[in-house]
């Protein structure tokens, strides 16, 4: 630690407060003693009050950080295999479907209640919601892509 006159800041604090939890999950510290030394900590004012709440305690490595896996750049998909090519078959495919199916079948009540009720032939105006939303889809599908499908990578 710098020098003990020197005013500690906020992240200092954190950072003991840090290693006081640490060392109490490791089994050094009773909760008594922790509870104590994190108020002290919290309410030191320079690094000369700090230093004395953490010296007692050996000195612990942070935990190491686990680096995602690398991204498979072969192009390969989780979906490959047996089912090549059905990308807007995969659990978010046939989601998007039956929220198509849905919502079509919502609207279409919808017009179908707005024409009995007025006894007229009214505009079907579904078809501005249904249609683009299935093209959409089954492009999607003949593409063998879809909303949830990571993008393809180019080999090398």
């Amino acid at each position: 630690m710098p020098e003990p006159h020197l005013r500690a800041a906020d992240t200092d604090r954190a950072a003991v407060a840090d290693a006081l939890g640490r060392a109490m999950s490791a089994g050094r510290l009773s909760v008594e003693e922790y509870d104590d030394r994190l108020a002290r900590a919290y309410a030191a004012r320079t690094y000369g009050e700090l230093a004395p709440l953490t010296a007692d305690l050996p000195d612990q490595p942070r935990p190491a950080v686990v680096a995602p896996p690398a991204p498979v750049a072969t192009g390969a998909r989780a979906d490959d295999g047996a089912c090549a090519g059905s990308g807007a078959w995969t659990a978010g495919g046939v989601h998007a479907w039956r929220s198509w199916a849905a919502t079509s079948l919502i609207v279409l009540t919808v017009w179908l209640v707005t024409m009995v009720a007025s006894q007229e032939l009214v505009y079907p105006w579904p078809i501005w919601v249904i249609g683009p939303w299935g093209v959409v889809l089954l492009a999607q599908r003949v593409r063998g892509s879809g909303p949830d499908d990571e993008p393809r990578r180019l080999p090398g």
